[in-house]
């Protein structure tokens, strides 16, 4: 199970690293996540240098996808040999963008004419690309869900892991990094964003 993070130059470290902790709290030997970005090497919008795991490629194959956001993703939307390396496909793979990542999905035509999630900043130009914008942190529609707010990438790890592993594995994976005296309140938030949207798709797996 190979679960990539794209990751590009100018990405918020909050965006990337917390689904990638998160994430990583699934413990199974054929359980894989990685940063998957365009270049050997990315730098974050506070420095941080990251090494790529994964190629754009590889992220293709990849059995869920989560486009992390950044201060550049308008370049990279802007990048036509760059959006086309990713063949994105909500078919085979579970989607998921976190912030300004909605705005790749909606570039790449994969968000069709549902509401979706991001943040503030990045919200006018979503609705420019013909998304509605919900003022929520997550929403999910099939295989592809977006959230908006740095810290709502909490709930789009979570909902990969409920997809993949199921809800007790979601549950594990937050009290993990939940603070102390305050973990079950974190699971139950976390649930109540996600549950509304697994209704349904679980029963079907």
């Amino acid at each position: 199970m190979h679960i990539a993070i794209l990751t590009f130059e100018g990405f918020n470290d909050l965006d990337s690293l917390v689904a990638l902790g998160i994430l990583n709290r699934v413990k199974r030997p054929d359980w894989r996540v990685s940063i998957a970005s365009p270049t050997a090497r990315v730098r974050s919008m506070n420095g941080v240098v990251l090494e790529a795991q994964a190629s754009l490629r590889e992220a293709s194959a990849a059995d869920a996808v989560i486009v992390g956001s950044g201060r550049q993703t308008r370049e990279v939307v802007a990048d036509a040999g760059l959006m086309a390396q990713l063949q994105l496909d909500p078919a085979r793979q579970l989607l998921g963008a976190q912030c300004s990542g909605t705005l790749v999905l909606a570039k790449l035509g994969l968000l069709g004419d549902v509401p979706a999630c991001t943040d503030l900043t990045t919200k006018p130009w979503v609705e420019e690309a013909g998304v509605d914008v919900l003022n929520q942190p997550f929403v999910a529609h099939g295989n592809v869900a977006t959230a908006g707010g740095c810290l709502a990438s909490q709930y789009l790890a979570a909902w990969v892991i409920a997809r993949l592993e199921g809800i007790e594995a979601a549950k594990s994976a937050m009290h993990y990094v939940a603070p102390v005296g305050e973990k079950d309140d974190y699971v139950a938030r976390a649930m109540r964003n996600i549950t509304p949207f697994l209704e349904g798709v679980l029963a079907k797996a």
